[in-house]
């Protein structure tokens, strides 16, 4: 299990604001979603910008200068443009307010961030995971036509939960996401449109393979997977006596940007449910590893820099 430390996700971080058609649309999408841009070495400015600001950015103030964000930016390989450019859209959403420090113009976070902050923390570093005895969690809506911008916000949301899809009005969760979802649909002001029931699987069929009709287990698997493959030699190449701090600055926030995506579209399913040999299990622990190899000399990096 990973040590608890902040780190940022957003609801409609990147592609996580998708429109859903189809019967189990929803969760493919989602997953099909985070796919897109997350290949090895590669991340949009605003999710690299989204991990520093969730790692460095969560003391009392939640400040950081513009000139500093730019030099830790350009460790990452972003030029100044683009971090300009996205810091004006993390703004816009109300994620980033402008704030000047003894003259010096920066940015914080808002309070929406730093609620946002504290409820992934424990999605992203506890890693629950649920007992079958515990049950599940429906969410069961039914949205008009005239309506339908609050069905794709609501679809998004139940998304970004790691919900699966039962049928095009009713999604399901581990019974552990109960608070998580209230409070998520609270906050995005949804609640008219969704009913929350607490459920047992009673019979017929085989919940493993229900549940492989209601996830895209393969495609999250194959998520895991190119995880394992992508930064597992990266924590090789840190051992004994490499002791660059800029490099694991740059190379620790790549990991945790690309890993802080995985935990909201897997629900922490219970290990009776999923394949034999599940990577999200030898995932968690690598991230865990490249934790506490590289925060340590990242963190003075970052505090040089400030």
């Amino acid at each position: 299990m990973v040590a608890a430390a902040p780190v940022l996700c957003l609801p409609a971080d990147d592609s996580q604001e998708h429109a859903t058609s189809g019967l189990h649309d929803g969760y493919r999408a989602g997953v099909t979603a985070f796919a897109q841009g997350t290949q090895p070495g590669v991340f949009r400015p605003r999710s690299l910008i989204v991990t520093i600001y969730g790692l460095y950015a969560r003391d009392e103030s939640g400040w950081l200068s513009v000139a500093a964000l730019i030099r830790l930016m350009a460790e990452l390989d972003v030029e100044e443009p683009a971090v300009r450019s996205s810091i004006s859209r993390l703004k816009r959403r109300g994620l980033l307010e402008a704030e000047r420090v003894d003259k010096v113009a920066g940015y914080a976070l808002s309070d929406e961030a730093r609620t946002i902050l504290d409820e992934g923390d424990r999605r992203i570093f506890a890693r629950p995971q649920a007992r079958l005895e515990d049950g599940w969690l429906l969410a069961v809506f039914s949205v008009p036509e005239s309506q339908r911008q609050h069905r794709h916000r609501l679809r998004a949301r139940l998304g970004w939960l790691g919900f699966g899809t039962v049928s095009a009005g009713v999604w399901v969760a581990p019974a552990h996401l109960d608070g998580e979802t209230r409070d998520v649909l609270e906050r995005s002001g949804l609640t008219a449109y969704v009913d929350l029931f607490r459920a047992s699987y009673l019979a017929f069929g085989n919940v493993s393979d229900h549940v492989a009709q209601w996830w895209d287990l393969g495609a999250l698997q194959a998520q895991y997977a190119a995880f394992l493959t992508t930064y597992t030699p990266l924590l090789t190449r840190w051992g004994p006596g490499r002791d660059s701090e800029p490099d694991a600055f740059s190379d620790y926030v790549r990991a945790l940007t690309a890993w802080r995506r995985l935990p909201f579209l897997d629900p922490g399913l219970a290990d009776d449910v999923l394949p034999v040999g599940w990577p999200g299990h030898p995932a968690a622990d690598l991230i865990a590893a490249i934790q506490a190899r590289l925060s340590g000399p990242a963190e003075r990096f970052v505090r040089s820099v400030r």
